[in-house]
């Protein structure tokens, strides 16, 4: 288990040196092309900068406003506010914001850049079809993303991944804009230019759902451990699934941080898993299973 965790957290911070490396490539290029590579390299890392900070200290408001999710007290839902701050105390956690999503979908993520700063959003989907075991564990996999400091990566490997397909889109619509212009000596650096620009993305979806999967396997993982109870988490997977409830408010930039696929929760045609930001439920399940045995 713990030789998971760090095998896990150093595959995730390793992504993350690839993405700046992809982002300064970026900007060389993107320099080349306009005589000033070096300049290329320090627009691309300030820009990186400032928006790596932007999402450090705002992203989880920007999270949660987008999956319209209002802040709850004790009294709103006593039963999700209860399991919340019991779990707290089992995993010596401070005392997550509680949220609640209006919305027939059964999922939950968290958010935030540490434990001091951390957010649990439910959907009333969710609280409708669990019983309390099956709640309990969902919200457990959930403290656990904040507990093992998910939330904070996730939220950097997000911002990473914007920055990628932003600069790629100005590469692309600057290359075409002085394509007429272009001498044969500046051809080699168009086609670089071009791929870079056409692969980033690609590249940079691919390296957000490795993140992604990796870690949901570790929070489940991790659930399990602080409930000693495996077989609840993967009954309310088993749910999700049967469900099969994609959310009305889906977004693509923080899909990831989701309990199961916001868009379609029960991924089963292998050409959609190969570009899910989740595993496979079942997998999921059969290693909960396994735990549990």
């Amino acid at each position: 288990m713990y030789s998971e965790i760090s095998a896990n957290k150093r595959k995730t911070w390793f992504l993350v040196v690839i993405f700046t490396v992809v982002i300064v490539a970026l900007g060389y290029v993107f320099g080349e092309m306009n005589g000033d590579p070096y300049g290329g390299i320090i627009m691309a890392s300030v820009f990186a900068t400032v928006m790596s900070m932007t999402g450090y200290f705002q992203g989880d408001a920007i999270a949660l406003a987008s999956a319209g999710a209002k802040r709850i007290e004790k009294k709103d839902s006593p039963l999700v506010w209860n399991i919340v701050e019991n779990l707290s105390i089992t995993a010596g956690l401070p005392m997550p914001a509680v949220y609640l999503i209006d919305d027939p979908s059964a999922n939950a993520f968290a958010t935030g850049r540490d434990p001091k700063h951390a957010s649990v959003a439910v959907t009333t989907g969710l609280v409708g079809i669990m019983t309390k075991q099956e709640l309990e564990a969902v919200i457990a996999h959930e403290m656990s993303h904040v507990k093992n400091y998910d939330v904070r990566v996730m939220t950097i490997v997000v911002v990473l991944v914007g920055i990628v397909l932003l600069l790629s889109d100005w590469m692309l619509r600057g290359m075409f804009h002085r394509r007429g212009n272009d001498n044969g000596g500046a051809g080699i650096m168009l086609v670089i230019g071009i791929a870079l620009a056409i692969l980033s993305p690609i590249f940079a979806q691919l390296i957000k759902m490795a993140v992604s999967r990796q870690r949901e396997y570790l929070a489940d993982a991790s659930a399990a451990l602080l409930t000693r109870y495996p077989d609840a988490l993967a009954s309310a997977l088993q749910k999700i699934a049967d469900a099969d409830l994609p959310l009305r408010k889906a977004n693509h930039a923080t899909a990831h941080l989701f309990l199961a696929n916001p868009f379609d929760p029960h991924v089963t045609k292998k050409f959609e898993q190969l570009f899910s930001t989740h595993p496979p439920i079942e997998e999921r399940i059969a290693r909960l299973k396994k735990m549990g045995a």
